[in-house]
């Protein structure tokens, strides 16, 4: 079995341990051990983009340009490959697996673009003779932590703008799904980075990503995972004033109405909910209808949920793939079984498939009849689980859709106009989609939450900005 290091100021570097990379499609595929870095690896890493850190910084826009513009250039040249590796290590069908890494392209040539952008102010002082320039700086050396359900677009989407406003990077990838970012950072190592610039520890959360956080001389950690960890990084940032980004999932509402119309609301809501196995932290996993299409609605989503073709991610026929691992897996027959605990009808799925490869397969589960007060409507389950909340009109629909502790993305599906705008305003969401699934974002734009889905400035778009450089007011008497 092929074993992949650590990539640490400008070098492979090897550990003692090392994590084996399953397919979930077939555990009995092995893609490769990857290197599980030492604590002291972690250290160097951080030590080594430190030191990296002052001659990135001052690297001029076209050097940025060069080194990003290449990486996206490299990336989308190879979509069907890495697509391909990213379906066999994380379960993405094999359209969604292309689809992801070229966004990920898209993404590095946005930001070799914004690079060359990097604007400030100049501006008259109110004191005769003095001006006054605002400029933006790179941080210096931030630490990228990212999940494993978009396990190259989730990088792309912090490495990018970390590099092209002049900051050295730490990051560490999930370690259910390593295989795409290592791929990600053997072509950062060639597109001409100082040693240094750009570093990459593998290995558990637990461990790797617990030494990264703790580590002196980080002046910034962009997160994306868990609420719970991301709370925790959140008061350890607080006491050392480390700034820090978070993006923690989500409970997204989809409002389905009266006057929407039916086959388009039921495509929205099959997309939404349950694509990418429901791996999405913005799935539609409460879909809240109103009784005058209730019963009409839900007999069309299970008769389309029963041609969903559940299977490998490679096979092009596949609708859905595996969920990641085993305990994911755990996690959502657990919360399945709660479900009918609760007292939510099982109106389909539900049940662990056996197909001719072993794998992590699971039925698209819906539940109906079900109220926002059950945990399956409260907390995050994150597989191919979705819940029918029935509400008597528009202004209930929006109550339901806001009673959550979280708040990254809501859909509507509706004709009326006036609905559409009074949901835009008011749902207490980062993201608003009207007559479109709730998963699904351009890169080119924010992307962020409210309440417990999201903490600091946005991700992507030009509002990274806003995370990666820190301003500086300069005066001038002339």
């Amino acid at each position: 079995m092929k074993r992949y290091p650590n990539y640490i100021n400008g070098e492979w570097v090897d550990s003692p341990q090392a994590l084996v990379n399953l397919n979930p499609s077939d555990t009995r595929d092995q893609i490769g051990e990857f290197a599980e870095a030492t604590p002291e690896q972690v250290t160097l890493a951080v030590q080594a983009a430190l030191k990296a850190a002052p001659e990135w910084a001052q690297s001029t826009p076209q050097e940025r340009f060069n080194v990003l513009d290449a990486a996206g250039s490299e990336i989308l040249a190879r979509k069907e490959e890495l697509g391909r590796l990213l379906s066999r290590e994380e379960g993405k069908t094999l359209a969604e697996g292309m689809g992801e890494v070229a966004r990920a392209g898209q993404i590095f040539k946005f930001f070799a673009g914004e690079a060359l952008r990097l604007a400030g102010e100049h501006l008259d002082s109110v004191r005769p003779g003095v001006e006054v320039d605002i400029r933006r700086e790179p941080l210096g050396v931030v630490a990228l932590i990212t999940p494993w359900n978009f396990p190259i677009a989730i990088p792309a989407w912090k490495i990018a703008p970390a590099l092209a406003f002049g900051n050295a990077v730490v990051f560490k990838p999930a370690e259910q799904a390593p295989a795409s970012a290592w791929m990600l950072a053997e072509i950062l190592s060639r597109c001409g980075l100082p040693a240094g610039a750009f570093n990459m520890v593998m290995g558990r959360g637990s461990r790797v990503g617990q030494t990264l956080v703790e580590q002196k001389g980080i002046s910034g950690i962009s997160f994306t995972g868990s609420f719970q960890i991301g709370r925790r990084i959140a008061r350890m940032c607080a006491e050392r004033l480390v700034r820090v980004q978070l993006e923690m999932g989500g409970k997204n509402p989809l409002v389905v109405l009266d006057d929407a119309p039916l086959e388009q609301a039921v495509e929205i809501a099959v997309n939404g909910a349950f694509f990418s196995a429901g791996e999405r932290c913005t799935a539609s996993s409460r879909i809240i209808v109103t009784r005058g299409i209730y019963q009409r609605f839900k007999q069309a989503l299970i008769e389309r949920m029963k041609k969903l073709r559940v299977g490998d991610a490679l096979d092009p026929e596949t609708d859905i793939g595996p969920v990641i691992d085993e305990a994911q897996m755990n996690k959502v027959l657990h919360y399945i079984e709660l479900g009918r605990q609760e007292g939510a009808t099982l109106a389909a799925g539900g049940k662990r498939l056996e197909l001719d490869k072993p794998g992590y397969y699971l039925e698209p589960t819906l539940f109906t009849e079900t109220h926002n007060g059950m945990r399956i409507n409260r907390e995050e389950i994150f597989g191919p689980v979705a819940t029918l909340i029935p509400v008597e009109d528009y202004q209930e629909a929006l109550n339901v859709a806001n009673d959550t502790e979280y708040g990254l993305s809501a859909g509507i599906c509706t004709a009326f106009l006036e609905a559409a705008h009074h949901f835009r305003r008011h749902v207490r969401a980062g993201l608003a989609m009207v007559n479109l699934p709730t998963a699904g974002v351009d890169y080119h734009v924010p992307f962020g939450g409210t309440k417990g889905s999201s903490f600091g400035t946005r991700e992507q778009g030009r509002y990274a900005v806003e995370f990666y450089t820190t301003v500086k007011t300069c005066y001038t008497r002339w």
